[in-house]
């Protein structure tokens, strides 16, 4: 018998990330991306079952499902497991993967399974959304799960909407380096026009920032794009409280002023910056410590190493 191996030791920090964001924001996730499966669920009623771990004996693998969440069928006494996978790298066989995680799930559960494939890799091709089983004589299997191929995605399609999953997931859509900033703009404009809690907010930005992180000069354009916002606007954008960039700038602006006066204007601007985004982000660990997120979940987002996190905690 094959010795069945762990996958990599700590699985691919974006399907953590992906499996986090789907759970916190389960019903718009499906409102936003699979309006057509939205109107027969009861979302009053979803419970995410227990970690589900596929060993592969073929290959000697063994692999946690990413979600499977149980809800009701609206109107009716009828459950549905409803079975979401991310994939961040393309795989040949993935079809065939989304095919043995639903028999494993279905002959453990017997219950009806909507399985669904969430992709974030840059393919020209078109993925299949099937896995088929023939044999001379027959059609014996043809297996059929819904698909969401973020690369594919217009961005511009979604900067309207009021939904928090799709405003993180707009920073692993379709869009060009030029629009990197303007991307990010329109993040931040969705997520000041919605009314979920301040971790919440937090978890996204960190979420967004983790596929699509401006550099100092994006930044600084950011910045003037945000002055040319409608007055009221942008004060909402530059009071966002989970902002490492946004809110740490405009602290360091305002310290880095001051040093100006001893290092050379300039020079201590930059420093000021600099320090205001580093007291920003310890801010966002704090905060995320109170949601009660993982450490590790916690060094993901922000960048801090597990052990400067439990420091300041300690602090």
């Amino acid at each position: 018998m094959p010795v069945i191996l762990e996958e990599e030791a700590d699985y691919m920090k974006h399907d953590r990330l992906t499996k986090k964001l789907i759970q916190e924001f389960f019903q718009e996730f499906i409102e936003g991306f699979f309006p057509d499966l939205y109107p027969y669920i009861d979302f009053s009623k979803v419970t995410f079952l227990e970690q589900e771990v596929y060993l592969d004996y073929i290959n000697g693998r063994k692999k946690e499902i990413d979600v499977l969440a149980e809800v009701k069928l609206n109107h009716q006494d009828k459950i549905l497991h409803i079975h979401t996978e991310a994939q961040s790298t393309y795989e040949v066989d993935f079809p065939e993967r989304m095919f043995l995680y639903f028999s494993y799930l279905y002959a453990k559960h017997r219950k009806p399974i909507q399985p669904i494939a969430v992709l974030s890799y840059n393919r020209k091709k078109d993925e299949p959304t099937q896995f088929r089983i023939d044999t001379p004589t027959q059609e014996v299997l043809q297996f059929n799960f819904l698909q969401l191929h973020l690369k594919k995605k217009n961005w511009r399609e979604y900067i309207q909407s009021d939904n928090p999953a799709v405003a993180a997931l707009l920073s692993q859509m379709g869009y060009e380096e030029h629009e990197r900033v303007q991307v990010k703009l329109e993040f931040l404009r969705m997520i000041t026009r919605m009314k979920i809690d301040p971790a919440k907010t937090t978890f996204l930005y960190g979420f967004f920032e983790t596929y699509l992180k401006l550099n100092k000069e994006e930044e600084s354009q950011m910045m003037e794009e945000i002055e040319n916002l409608p007055e009221e606007e942008k004060e909402v954008v530059l009071q966002l409280p989970n902002s490492y960039f946004e809110k740490g700038k405009q602290e360091g602006i305002q310290e880095g002023i001051q040093k100006g006066v001893e290092k050379g204007k300039q020079e201590g601007i930059q420093e000021g910056i600099e320090e205001g985004i580093e007291k920003g982000k310890q801010e966002v660990v704090l905060k995320l410590m109170e949601k009660g997120m993982s450490i590790r979940e916690i060094a993901e987002i922000t960048e801090y190493s597990q052990a400067e996190i439990k420091k300041l905690a300690g602090e």
